[in-house]
């Protein structure tokens, strides 16, 4: 026996439009997942798409108001559009989420820890849950795990608190900034405190400035301090040099020994500091 069709009249019993609500069974399933507020059905919405006459008439003749009428008039589908906001409302704007995208990678914290940094330094009212939502978007809400080295199989070297690695990132221009902006972070190894401070360059007097910062706010006392070879650091030269504001800090009694990334300048920098140049 072949299926019955299910016959819808928007017009009501003795309507002149009962044709155009003839459906089949899958347009019938289609009511059942319409939106609990709904007033149409996909039906109606279709004869008011084709029908003649004004909004008031066609209102007073569905039983809608004007503005269901112009809604369904403009649309070319009969489904019930996502009532999910086009762009969600967050606490966050687009480069303060870049820089919580990128603590999160780069420095591995757990959401926990990454929400007391957000609350510190970038947006106080940030919700816990607000911050896993936005980590969920972006795709890091769950970090692969940190890739291990086959070659050798070494212990584990336990850090103590004052072995900090400094970082510089740009971050992208805003459609409201009118220069770029770049955010200093400090880590500290065995204690996972982070500190980072926001900069208009990245020059060695914005380093130095930061690390001035850095001193005064860690709870401990910075031994070492792990950077790469950018400019704002050294100064580029052959064999690479360590810029003079790190000694100058030194002279002050800020003891740091400076490496940089990267195997000729961390053994330039190995040999100087081993040789009690910038103790």
């Amino acid at each position: 026996m072949a299926p019955r069709r299910a016959v819808c009249d928007p017009c009501g019993p003795g309507g002149s439009e009962g044709p155009a609500g003839r459906f089949e069974p899958a347009e019938a399933a289609m009511l059942i997942r319409l939106h609990k507020n709904a007033m149409t059905t996909p039906a109606t919405r279709l004869v008011i798409q084709q029908a003649q006459g004004t909004e008031a008439e066609l209102a007073q003749r569905f039983g809608g108001g004007k503005f269901t009428i112009r809604k369904w008039r403009k649309r070319t589908t009969v489904e019930d559009g996502s009532h999910t906001p086009h762009r969600p409302q967050t606490t966050l704007n687009a480069g303060q989420e870049e820089i919580v995208v990128y603590l999160r990678t780069h420095l591995r914290l757990s959401l926990d820890d990454l929400l007391a940094v957000v609350r510190e330094f970038i947006e106080p009212g940030v919700s816990r849950s607000a911050l896993d939502r936005l980590l969920g978007r972006r795709g890091v809400n769950r970090l692969p795990a940190p890739e291990v080295e086959k070659t050798q199989v070494r212990s584990f070297r336990a850090y103590e608190p004052g072995y900090v690695h400094m970082d510089v990132k740009y971050l992208p221009q805003m459609e409201d900034e009118t220069e770029r902006r770049y955010v200093f972070v400090a880590i500290d190894r065995a204690t996972r405190w982070v500190f980072i401070a926001f900069k208009s360059k990245k020059t060695a007097a914005a380093a130095r400035s930061f690390l001035n910062a850095l001193n005064k706010a860690a709870p401990f006392k910075i031994k070492t301090l792990l950077t790469d070879n950018g400019r704002e650091f050294t100064d580029r030269a052959e064999p690479p040099r360590i810029s003079r504001w790190p000694n100058s800090l030194c002279r002050r009694g800020f003891r740091v020994h400076i490496q940089a990334v990267g195997k000729p300048t961390l053994a330039t920098f190995r040999s100087w500091v081993d040789s009690g140049r910038y103790l």
